[in-house]
């Protein structure tokens, strides 16, 4: 095992030497993808995959990494109540809307940034293992550097955008490959498909979970500078492949271009033979540098690498307008559907549960939310669904209407709370 694991990351470091200097617009792109068979370590496809992006959410994974690794050294255990502290409540969503002063255990921690990726939570988790988030993300530089990361730095648990918070596709395979393999109990973590807390259920907002043979993990993320991103973990008939994607235009978009580089690589996968491979050693580390995105000289090109042909045939993602936003969540804006206020819970479930059959497809990974309301006339429960964006929810009401069902596009309940400013 861990001669497959030194041979891994030989192959992946290995593949940083076929890179060199991008050109200024080659860096301005979001877009970056990787695929790798973990058996043999062979780089099936890659684009600028040694290029420096913004891992947005997918910071979490480290966070995870770090609070897996607290458990098993019994620093932590998992019934552990962590306290919220009034930083870590006032983060922007995607949240658990945490308050300052209450408490979350550890498990339910884990289990609301794998399916949530609730930025409150990774604070409350960066300070209870760091002391202060800042702290916390030092400790996360640090052992990306452990691991063999030398293109990724953090600065703070969550994924917040911050210029100098930047991350390679090379570096997010490396990071999926170690977490599996030093934590294979507490990855299972990541297979989670919903998450309740305080009445609401969260899914999973890795939607290939599910609905693409063999996914077992891992981790979306998105923020304005990066786009939609996305490293996932596949097995098939023994062959298992990591894959990385920075930069979609939307969760959909990136969630089909992942799929297709993973079908073309499990078609490569099958004609390798491990036996017949010669890993190269690993090259001599890098000095590390505080490199901003979008620099021509730190960021590396593609040019030459073992997945020159299969780049040819699968062309990349549209590249997104840029955009910048403080705020991290795993699909951008939040909007959902109300379909219907009753004046019982189960009625409100069944309506949930009849909209979901006539929309399987877009619903089946929304979140469904059984909301009550005071009323002088007594209380009302609306049924609703959320997790989709503004585009995706007016269309599932139109489909919904024309079947005679009711159907109101709602700003998700994040959103509500964030525009009404921080609270007293």
């Amino acid at each position: 095992m861990a001669r497959c694991g030194v041979r891994i990351l030989a192959m992946i470091a290995f593949g940083l030497l076929w890179l060199a200097v991008a050109t200024p617009a080659q860096a301005a792109t979001k877009y970056a993808a990787l695929i790798i068979d973990t058996a043999s370590g062979t780089v099936l496809f890659e684009r600028h995959a040694g290029a420096q992006r913004h891992p947005a959410s997918l910071t979490k994974i480290m966070t995870l990494y770090l609070l897996f690794e607290a458990i098993d050294e019994g620093r932590i255990s998992l019934d552990d109540r962590l306290k919220v502290s009034k930083h870590a409540a006032a983060q922007p969503p995607s949240a658990l809307n945490l308050r300052p002063g209450e408490t979350i255990r550890v498990r339910d921690a884990i289990l609301a940034l794998v399916t949530k990726s609730a930025n409150d939570v990774a604070v409350v988790v960066a300070e209870a293992l760091g002391g202060t988030e800042s702290k916390f993300a030092r400790l996360m530089t640090e052992r990306a550097r452990r691991l063999g990361m030398r293109s990724t730095r953090f600065r703070n648990a969550s994924g917040l955008h911050d210029a100098r918070q930047v991350t390679t596709a090379y570096d997010m395979a490396t990071l999926a490959l170690a977490i599996r393999r030093d934590f294979p109990g507490q990855y299972e973590y990541f297979s989670t498909l919903s998450f309740s807390w305080k009445g609401r259920t969260y899914n999973n907002h890795n939607k290939l979970l599910g609905h693409y043979k063999g996914t077992d993990g891992i981790k979306t993320g998105y923020i304005g500078a990066s786009g939609f991103n996305l490293v996932a973990s596949v097995e098939r008939h023994g062959r298992r492949l990591i894959g990385v994607v920075f930069g979609g235009k939307s969760g959909s978009r990136r969630d089909r271009h992942m799929k297709r580089l993973l079908d073309s690589g499990f078609e490569k996968a099958s004609d390798i033979r491990i036996a017949d491979l010669v890993v190269p050693p690993l090259p001599a580390p890098r000095p590390d540098r505080d490199v901003q995105v979008a620099s021509a000289e730190a960021v590396p090109a593609d040019t030459g690498s073992i997945g020159a042909q299969a780049a040819a045939l699968l062309p990349p993602l549209p590249q997104p307008a840029p955009q910048f936003e403080a705020g991290s969540r795993d699909e951008g804006v939040e909007w959902g559907i109300q379909v219907g206020a009753y004046a019982s819970e189960i009625r409100a479930q069944r309506s949930i549960a009849l909209a979901r059959g006539h929309l399987n497809d877009l619903l089946t990974g929304a979140d469904a939310a059984v909301e009550p309301l005071d009323r002088r006339t007594g209380t009302i429960f609306r049924a609703r669904l959320f997790g989709l964006s503004e585009q995706e929810a007016r269309s599932a009401c139109l489909s919904l209407k024309r079947q005679q069902l009711p159907c109101v596009p709602v700003p998700g309940r994040d959103d509500i709370e964030l525009a009404a400013g921080p609270k007293g």
